[in-house]
């Protein structure tokens, strides 16, 4: 999981690069998710210096970035309430605690980076997630939020594109068809959650003086196509995935 590995950040080679490792997702976890937590971890240093942070990983899952973290350097606590998804590998990863990231287990300015992938858009309240990592980010400190809008491509997950058609017909289409309720089932842990929606949070945070918005940016984007995301609607669906930074005041 070298960051000399990827291809160079912000070029589309990283982007298609990316969408190769996505297609095998099902059939190659660890070859997806660990391409994904190399180039997670050298994106989030963009935005802040890994080496010697106290690193919180909301919705960390069995390790994968939990190792990508500690090769750069961090010092890393991962959250995660499924227990499956915390054993996945096997074993939990070390300094991993099962836990909701709606009441994450840590005090006021305990953190130096608070970091979160592909969660908000399981969890019935994004805002409380979102303020509960502002919450436990130091002065200085970065949050960054990244997760699947739902009218993505991708935002029914393994329900396929049928989600444009209505979540909940969606995930009953893809019981009749596979005998048993999708992983991320709508209602249950699949929920709506658009860019426009967290953009409003994350203004309503920046107005109240907690946090500053350092960036919103499409996640897998090369860098001359990081404009969509300021276009209301089209960003909803083709930000693939969206990534809000923000300094904690």
């Amino acid at each position: 999981m070298e960051h000399a590995a990827l291809p160079p950040a912000g070029t589309l080679a990283r982007s298609v690069h990316l969408f190769r490792a996505f297609l095998v997702e099902q059939s190659d976890p660890d070859r997806f998710y660990s391409v994904l937590a190399a180039d997670s971890t050298r994106e989030v240093a963009r935005f802040a210096p890994l080496a010697g942070a106290d690193v919180l990983d909301v919705g960390g899952g069995p390790g994968y970035f939990a190792n990508a973290f500690l090769a750069a350097g961090a010092r890393y606590l991962g959250i995660e309430p499924d227990a499956g998804e915390l054993t996945a590998r096997g074993h939990a990863a070390a300094n991993t605690l099962r836990a909701s990231g709606l009441a994450l287990p840590l005090a006021d300015a305990s953190i130096d980076l608070c970091y979160s992938s592909n969660v908000l858009e399981h969890v019935p309240d994004p805002e409380q997630m979102a303020h509960e990592m502002v919450r436990v980010t130091r002065p200085g400190g970065t949050v960054y939020l990244s997760w699947t809008p739902w009218l993505s491509p991708h935002g029914g997950h393994e329900t396929g594109m049928w989600h444009y058609l209505g979540g909940r017909r969606a995930a009953d289409r893809y019981a009749r068809r596979h005998g048993h309720r999708p992983k991320n089932d709508f209602g249950t842990s699949l929920f709506v959650c658009s860019v426009g929606r967290m953009m409003r949070w994350a203004r309503a945070v920046e107005a109240s003086g907690e946090a500053r918005i350092v960036a919103v940016e499409p996640r897998y984007h090369p860098a001359w196509a990081r404009w969509m995301v300021r276009v209301p609607g089209l960003r909803e669906v083709v930000a693939w995935n969206a990534v809000i930074v923000l300094e904690r005041l």
